[in-house]
């Protein structure tokens, strides 16, 4: 009864200020989704292909150079760099971008990073390789895909909204974290239970990592439709440097078959956004 009573008050409180839930249409035409085996036959090394970002449209080449789980690539041409410099704003980084890999006529799903490092072979400005996940692929230190690209893929080929609303409430938790770390509005909204200007809140963001995340087994939670996890989540925010926060972060659903929402507008109060 006070779960009942306190979703009714959240709801109401969300109507007063105008705040409702994202429910946008994803769904993306002839874009594939391939598993990481089948795309390393499919570009094997020293392959070229095109990688469109998706977010901008922007386009480069690329070739593989290496990489046995996942593809280290590098810009074909100091032209292909200068683009992919322009995708992140000038300025080398680790971000995640969902993006499209191009070859043929096919357009497969996939996700990079913008930070060069390691060897580089190519005379394109480029000191060294970045590199580009597949559905399925993993890090060279992990054998389970990085949450991030795992997510960044979801987004490109449209299936973020279907894991979401399948995700238990930690999964969500993740996922919303790891929105604000790789500085990506469309995650954070998509995980949110209200509609928030995230650009000027995600730009403050340096870095964050949950540190502890409480969990209870999620068989446990199936008619629950309201949840306040204990966290631990450490922040590096942009003139600020390092603050923890250390509380509860406050989910909801509407029924037990819908999908988990965190509550931002507390989120964002509980940590001086």
């Amino acid at each position: 009864m006070k779960k009942t009573v306190c979703l009714f008050l959240v709801v109401i409180q969300i109507l007063l200020n105008g705040y409702g839930v994202e429910a946008a249409n994803e769904k993306k035409d002839n874009i594939e989704m391939p598993d990481w085996k089948k795309v390393n036959q499919l570009l094997p090394k020293y392959s070229k292909f095109i990688v469109q970002d998706l977010e901008t449209g922007k386009r480069f080449k690329v070739q593989r150079r290496a990489g046995s789980q996942h593809a280290d690539v590098q810009p074909l041409t100091e032209k292909d760099t200068n683009i992919m410099k322009k995708i992140y704003g000038g300025k080398w980084s680790w971000k995640r971008r969902a993006i499209y890999v191009i070859h043929n006529k096919q357009r497969i799903a996939a996700s990079m990073h913008g930070m060069p490092h390691g060897a580089g072979a190519l005379k394109n400005n480029f000191p060294g390789h970045f590199c580009i996940h597949f559905y399925g692929s993993t890090t060279h230190r992990t054998n389970s895909m990085d949450l991030s690209h795992m997510l960044m893929i979801y987004k490109a080929a449209g299936h973020l909204n279907q894991y979401l609303a399948k995700a238990d409430p930690y999964q969500v938790i993740n996922a919303y974290v790891a929105g604000f770390k790789q500085q990506d509005s469309a995650i954070v909204s998509k995980t949110s239970l209200q509609i928030v200007k995230w650009i000027p809140i995600l730009d403050k963001v340096e870095n964050v990592r949950i540190i502890r995340l409480e969990q209870l087994p999620p068989e446990d939670l199936t008619e629950e439709i309201s949840l306040d996890v204990p966290a631990v989540i450490d922040w590096h925010l942009k003139g600020i440097g390092r603050q923890t926060f250390q509380g509860e972060i406050h989910l909801i659903r509407f029924s037990p078959g819908d999908a988990w929402k965190v509550d931002s507008k507390s989120f964002l109060k509980e940590n001086d956004f």
